[in-house]
């Protein structure tokens, strides 16, 4: 009787395996890592020491001296009070023409819809000093293309009232065709069936849009609102090019403050306070309208 010889069972490679597997550990910190270096010296690193720069005081130590001079500072206070009434009219024309751009340019009948789209989405890609330099054109008091149209002898830059009128209209300008093409993907989102659905109901157009289109754009609607409030309250270009701030502080706006008191009067720690108190302002902005919608929602 012979015995049966069982070939030996090679035991399992261990060894190329920890390599293998280290390398999928570690490569990719090799790749991230440069980028998360310079994402913490160019993004982390300013954060921190303008905090910190914010809280200094003149005898070196560290108090909350520049936050509470905010508090009284007349021109702070009036450059919020610009940016306020911007924000307050300026943004809902500007989302009320956006979504009547994209509600025109979303219909199948409109003839050159592709061209129309590229023609009201290009001011977003134009230079913001070399629009702003073309408005402060056209908008002359003596010779400027609008008064001549208009018949009239409006001084747009020099008088407070129409100078804010006119940088709210340049903002408009320029905004109205990007938040248009943003909500016309929305809109081309939300299923014909719908449309033909209330059409089917009897209701007409401006009930299908305000009843049917109008709440499931709410979300679109929202991202264009947040992103034009941080928008506006970081206007900067068209009111340093158009007006200066002026007449008087009627076209101050908070960051052209901050340009003012950092690099003219190179008082670089309440020039990060300002910084710091326009960031928070940001947030709790943005933070109330998701709430109002996450609200609406419920």
């Amino acid at each position: 009787m012979t015995a049966a010889h069982s070939a030996p069972v090679a035991a399992p490679a261990v060894g190329p395996r920890a390599p293998a597997a280290w390398r999928r550990r570690t490569v990719p910190w090799v790749f991230a890592g440069p980028a998360a270096a310079l994402l913490g010296l160019f993004f982390a690193y300013p954060l921190a020491a303008s905090l910190l720069q914010s809280l200094q005081t003149e005898d070196g130590g560290l108090g909350f001296g520049h936050y509470a001079r905010l508090a009284g500072d007349p021109s702070f206070l009036r450059s919020l009070l610009n940016a306020g009434l911007i924000l307050v009219v300026q943004v809902p024309v500007m989302i009320g023409v956006a979504t009547v751009l994209a509600y025109a340019l979303n219909q199948s009948w409109l003839r050159f819809r592709a061209t129309l789209r590229a023609a009201y989405f290009l001011p977003a890609v134009t230079t913001l000093v070399a629009y702003a330099v073309v408005f402060r054109v056209l908008l002359r008091t003596e010779g400027g293309a609008v008064n001549q149209v208009l018949g009239t002898q409006v001084d747009w830059l020099n008088d407070p009232f129409w100078a804010r009128v006119a940088l709210i209209g340049s903002i408009t300008w320029r905004w109205a065709g990007y938040n248009a093409v943003i909500l016309l993907a929305g809109l081309q989102a939300i299923g014909r069936e719908q449309h033909e659905a209330a059409a089917i109901d009897g209701a007409g157009p401006l009930t299908a849009f305000t009843r049917v289109i109008l709440p499931q754009l709410k979300p679109v609607l929202l991202f264009c609102s947040i992103t034009s409030t941080i928008g506006t309250l970081q206007l900067f270009d068209e009111p340093m090019v158009l007006t200066g701030g002026g007449p008087g502080d009627a076209t101050l706006t908070p960051i052209l403050y901050l340009y003012q008191v950092g690099f003219r009067q190179f008082d670089f720690g309440y020039a990060a306070a300002i910084a710091w108190a326009v960031v928070v302002l940001i947030g709790g902005l943005s933070w109330l309208q998701f709430r109002y919608v996450g609200r609406e929602r419920a």
